[in-house]
């Protein structure tokens, strides 16, 4: 069988269409896992022990795959034939992850010992200067899985009510009781874990009084009311569990924020707005307002204060939110990085964009990761490698938003002394063994023309790892010509010092000569949920959205296991 493309009027070009066939090594490992040609029930179980390491299984685990077989026409009665072994190997129920909706770590630490799935300005459709603000956006996110969904509070242009808009730009706004029935509706459609709700306002009291009224109505009893004991510590996701929180400054934080957020320096000047912003609450009834806003709020997000140099001194009778840029956190990291993790362990640290990301791109997300943060807020609306990575981590612990944090976080080592990321004598853990066989489908998600005119595309994959400095490294197969089924029956070793905190990010090309590469397909994975054997890696596309039939047949060895490198630790 032939495949052709037209070159002009009167010519083509035909290449001989080739199938997707088992590798080498596959061949190998079928034969001597099977006799006459099939593999029984005992040999496939076999198999699936000793090479996929799946020690739970048993014959009703391999009579399940074997049913699933029978759709594919591949069964035979009395065991299955290399191409149904074959089918397998490249099946989605063959994943590098365990099943969906598997929640398998503690849950029962304070938040601040997780990583949160979060968004950024979660209500733009677009970029950050102009784009139309819609509950879709929200709406999306909740069902992806996010947990923390960000929400822009300001004066409508009467001044009587309040709305969501992102404040000095030409973007659309949106009605603020629309945004929390959204997030009332979905908040826990795909995890019953909590969603937090953080209102950055810009709201003067009277409209702070009104957003309380309206944020207690809309959530009734799913809202959860801070008490005495989580002052110092606090709650955990698993005692929070389909309940929403509010995380905002209290009212006189924010007059004080707004008040050394102003352009004068003149400290006269700042006192006396001090003060009229004060006769401001007390005319609005502080007592009132204080108890109805300040109620609401169960994750407090302080200020700033005292700059660089002190902002990461925290208070040892209360925990907080903390937010920052991601330049401020680049900075603190290149000098402070043990003193951000300290941070971290009690408190929850929130990092977002910095305002020239006009165009809602993101930023690497392991800078806050490796540091502890908790809350890495994306614009999950763009797309792009960093967003891929996001995506990848929160594939981890069932998707539930939810990630704890490794012990390597979360206590002090050798001599009382915290976790440094960019420490350069960090001892090797884990040989990642990677093996990239082949690949299949691109056939069926693209027209034939997709990656070139004139003949089938020259796919090649690069695989990488993502974590600490150290652990930072990526390589390439070779091309494989004008091939719709590459094989590229490549193995790649990778050193990991600190595996617990690894992403491996994988990303198909097909290679052109004269122009840019054109994308063929991503994954990223959490090295911490990576199961060991023979796996079918599904790709994505530039969106994060599965793609339906392309794959890749990869091989993962883990020396010493990921288990017992935890165990140790």
């Amino acid at each position: 069988m032939k495949e052709t493309f037209k070159v002009c009027f009167c010519c083509v070009r035909s290449f001989k269409v080739k199938t997707s066939e088992p590798p080498q090594e596959i061949k190998t490992l079928f034969d001597n896992y099977s006799g006459d040609g099939r593999m029984s029930v005992d040999e496939m179980l076999r198999f699936v022990i000793q090479v996929q390491g799946e020690k739970h299984a048993d014959s009703n685990y391999v009579k399940d795959i074997f049913h699933r077989l029978k759709h594919h026409g591949v069964f035979h009665p009395r065991g299955i034939h290399l191409e149904g072994f074959y089918r397998y190997l490249l099946s989605d129920f063959n994943s590098p992850l365990p099943p969906s909706g598997e929640v398998w770590q503690d849950m029962n630490q304070p938040l601040s010992h997780y990583f949160l799935y979060t968004g950024h300005n979660s209500y733009l459709t677009g970029n950050q200067l102009n784009s139309r603000s819609s509950t879709e956006p929200i709406v999306k996110a909740l069902k992806s899985g996010v947990r923390v969904i960000e929400l822009d509070l300001w004066p409508s242009s009467s001044g009587k009510e309040a709305e969501v808009r992102h404040g000095g730009t030409l973007t659309s706004t949106e009605d603020l009781q629309k945004c929390l029935n959204a997030v009332k509706e979905n908040a826990f459609e795909v995890s019953e874990y909590p969603v937090v709700l953080t209102l950055e306002d810009h709201l003067p009291p009277d409209l702070q009084k009104k957003v309380a009224k309206m944020v207690s109505k809309t959530f009734g009893g799913t809202l959860f009311r801070c008490t005495e004991e989580y002052k110092e510590r606090f709650p955990s996701p698993e005692a929070l569990k389909n309940k929403i929180l509010i995380s905002t400054k209290p009212p006189k934080e924010y007059l004080q924020t707004q008040v050394s957020e102003s352009a004068t320096t003149d400290e006269s000047v700042k006192a006396k707005k001090v003060a009229d912003a004060e006769e401001l609450i007390q005319d609005e009834d502080e007592e009132s307002v204080a108890v109805e806003y300040k109620d609401l709020i169960s994750i407090h997000a302080g200020n700033r204060k005292g700059g660089l140099k002190n902002c990461l001194n925290g208070d040892p009778n209360r925990v907080i939110r903390l937010s920052m840029s991601e330049q401020w956190l680049e900075t603190l990291a290149k000098n402070r990085g043990p003193d951000l993790v300290k941070f971290t362990q009690r408190n929850i640290l929130r990092i977002f964009p910095k305002t020239t990301r006009f165009d809602s791109s993101n930023y690497d997300p392991l800078v806050g990761w490796i540091h502890g943060a908790q809350m890495v807020a994306f614009n999950m609306q763009s797309h792009g490698r960093f967003l891929w990575m996001m995506h990848g981590m929160f594939k981890a612990n069932g998707g539930c938003g939810y990630v704890k944090k490794p012990d390597v976080l979360l206590s002090n080592g050798h001599g009382s002394v915290n976790f440094d990321p960019s420490c350069k004598s960090l001892q090797i853990k884990t040989i990642l063994k990677v093996t990239i066989y082949n690949g299949e489908g691109w056939n069926l998600d693209f027209p034939q023309d997709y990656f070139d005119r004139y003949s089938p595309p020259d796919f090649y994959a690069k695989v990488g790892i993502a974590g600490i400095p150290l652990d930072t490294t990526s390589h390439r197969t070779e091309t494989d010509t004008d091939e719709w089924f590459p094989v590229w029956d490549k193995q790649f070793e990778f050193s990991l010092r600190v595996p617990e905190l690894a992403l491996l990010c994988i990303t198909v090309k097909d290679y052109d000569s004269n122009t840019q590469n054109d994308f063929a397909g991503q994954t990223c994975l959490p090295l911490s949920e990576i199961r060991p054997g023979i796996r079918a890696v599904r790709l994505h596309d530039r969106a994060g959205e599965v793609l339906k039939h392309a794959r890749l047949l990869v091989r993962f060895v883990l020396e010493p296991t990921f288990i017992d490198v935890m165990s140790i630790n």
